[in-house]
């Protein structure tokens, strides 16, 4: 990762917007950037966990480490440690002086869309819907004893990733899909994006996911291609109530929501109502 990119038009095929995203710094929220500060000035007391948790609200910081995470153990030549699928696991295979050597202070997002309010907000919101697809996953998982919950948390934090990214590296264009779907609320979301962009996010996603070499187990999870498995379906479900509810329970969308959450956790309608209420 380079230089902060800005974006004002559409690149002409997915590779090149890939090579684009993947060498472009990735900004973090002003909140984060402080923690890691506080943190730095006290690093013989913080640990994985304690670094791990003040980054678990921030999907582009989690992101981030995720990412550095990969680039140390490939040029390691570990083939034999285990992927780091969670932020925390991360931190412990970088370890804790080298990640703070590695992690110098953050661009923030408030800094690199202060230029851009509208963009500011429209992130904001993809933001906390990842924050809280991420709460509902884990609540699912947990609820079935998955024993990979904190990947399915992991991966419904970044379920929605390249759209943060798109709002930060080429804000105009972001704004354009938002405004074409305010217009048309039948268009569907990947419809909007091919129309702007030439692409579909989740293709980016997934590519770009690919060339970080991102665990297997999360990348898996993180695609909406196998509906059947169950912790794909954790995730699937997680994002789509964050997105139905996200303005308040009276969607459209939400009975049916309601519907496939109950039969993923085997509960009645009512047991699962309480218990999303308890995740929120």
């Amino acid at each position: 990762m380079s230089a902060l990119l800005r974006l004002t038009a559409p690149l002409p095929r997915l590779e090149a917007w890939v090579d684009a995203f993947a060498r472009a710094e990735i900004p973090v929220l002003a909140d984060t950037a402080e923690a890691l500060e506080h943190m730095r000035a006290t690093e013989d007391d913080v640990d994985a966990h304690i670094l791990g948790e003040a980054f678990a609200s921030d999907p582009l910081m989690t992101l981030k480490v995720l990412v550095h995470a990969s680039e140390q153990r490939r040029s390691r030549n570990a083939g034999l440690r285990a992927d780091a699928e969670t932020v925390t696991a991360a931190l412990v295979l970088t370890g804790i002086s080298p990640f703070f050597r590695a992690f110098g202070p953050q661009p923030t997002l408030e800094a690199v869309l202060a230029d851009h309010e509208e963009a500011l907000l429209g992130l904001s919101r993809v933001m906390q819907r990842a924050e809280r697809a991420s709460r509902y996953a884990l609540g699912f998982a947990a609820h079935r004893a998955d024993p990979d919950a904190a990947v399915i948390h992991s991966a419904a934090l970044l379920h929605d990733f390249a759209e943060m990214l798109l709002w930060v590296h080429a804000p105009d264009l972001a704004l354009q899909i938002a405004r074409l779907q305010e217009q048309d609320r039948h268009l569907r979301s990947i419809q909007a994006q091919r129309q702007v962009l030439g692409i579909t996010l989740a293709d980016l996603e997934q590519a770009l996911m690919k060339r970080w070499h991102l665990p297997e187990l999360l990348t898996r999870i993180t695609a909406d291609t196998d509906g059947r498995d169950p912790q794909v379906r954790c995730v699937q479900l997680a994002v789509r109530l964050a997105r139905h509810t996200a303005r308040g329970w009276d969607d459209a969308g939400v009975p049916d929501d309601l519907h496939d959450i109950a039969d993923l956790l085997n509960l009645g309608p009512e047991p699962t109502l309480k218990l999303l209420h308890e995740f929120d």
